[in-house]
C-alpha cells in the first residue's frame, strides 16, 4: 500500500496494451528481460506478480524424487537431521 510521501512513478499505457515498468522498480526486483510475470486484478487494482516457470518434466522429476524420499523416511533408509550443521557434519563424514 502506498504512504503519503512515497515517490510516485508513472507507466502510460501504450498501444497493444503496453507499458514499461520504470528503471527503478525493475532494479529493485532483481528482473531481468525474458522474465515472466503474472497480472491480475483485485478490487480494481492491477497488480503484477514476478513468477517463476518450470518445465514440466521438471516438476515431474521433483516429483518423483520426493516420493523416493517419502518411501526412504517412512522406511528408516533416509536419515534426518535435526540441523543443517548436523547434514554437513555428516556428508563431511562420507568423503
Amino acid at each position: 500500500m502506498r504512504n503519503i510521501g512515497d515517490d510516485i512513478m508513472l507507466a502510460e499505457l501504450r498501444s497493444k496494451s503496453q507499458i514499461t515498468i520504470p528503471k527503478e522498480l525493475v532494479e529493485k526486483l532483481g528482473l531481468s528481460e525474458g522474465d515472466k510475470l503474472d497480472i491480475f486484478e483485485d478490487n480494481g487494482v492491477i497488480c503484477i506478480m514476478p513468477v517463476v516457470v518450470y518445465p514440466k518434466k521438471y516438476l515431474d522429476e521433483l516429483k518423483k524424487e520426493l516420493e523416493q524420499t517419502k518411501v526412504k523416511l517412512a522406511s528408516g533408509e533416509q536419515p534426518v537431521f535435526d540441523n543443517v550443521d548436523a547434514l554437513f557434519s555428516k556428508l563431511e563424514e562420507t568423503q
